[in-house]
């Protein structure tokens, strides 16, 4: 299936809540991208989308609607030259392959335009979906932190992943 990355606009707020209120997405997100998803966080999502430049968070498009995110959020300090993947995607599209094709344009962009050598992603270990995308995307597996996560009452393995520059 076809889609496009491009900036988020304002106009997107309905299309954005719509598709991100989701407890299947939300699950394995973390507390930042709550359930219910609200026109609240949905506005403030879009506005920090909009603010970075060169631009970090970009709406995934298929059809002129937005229908998932995908961003990178460059580290600070010591690990200044690294910067963390974060996706997610309508439920309606799962397992069409959108994702990986996303995860590597990301890649590709980011390492173009901003001060980075290596991207690194962290899904949950119950996330076989994210983990196979990112490995298809051609990411690394680098390691594994037992019972890190405290998600939806349980205790969830995290995960890394990572491409280089």
């Amino acid at each position: 299936m076809d889609f496009i990355l491009r900036e988020w606009t304002t106009k997107d707020l309905g299309s954005l809540v719509k598709h991100a209120n989701n407890f299947k997405i939300a699950k394995n997100m973390t507390n930042a991208f709550p359930y219910p998803y609200t026109e609240k966080f949905g506005r403030r999502y879009i506005g920090k989308a909009i603010t970075a430049k060169p631009t970090q968070i970009f709406a995934i498009d298929i059809d002129h609607e937005a229908v998932g995110s995908i961003g990178v959020y460059p580290q600070t300090d010591i690990h200044c030259r690294n910067a963390e993947m974060g996706y997610w995607l309508a439920e309606q599209y799962w397992g069409q392959g959108i994702i990986t094709a996303a995860i590597r344009q990301m890649a590709g962009y980011s390492f173009k335009n901003l001060e980075i050598d290596r991207i690194f992603a962290r899904p949950f270990g119950t996330n076989i979906a994210s983990q196979r995308a990112l490995e298809k995307a051609g990411f690394i597996f680098e390691g594994k932190f037992e019972k890190t996560i405290f998600k939806n009452g349980e205790y969830l393995d995290e995960l890394f992943y990572a491409v280089r520059k």
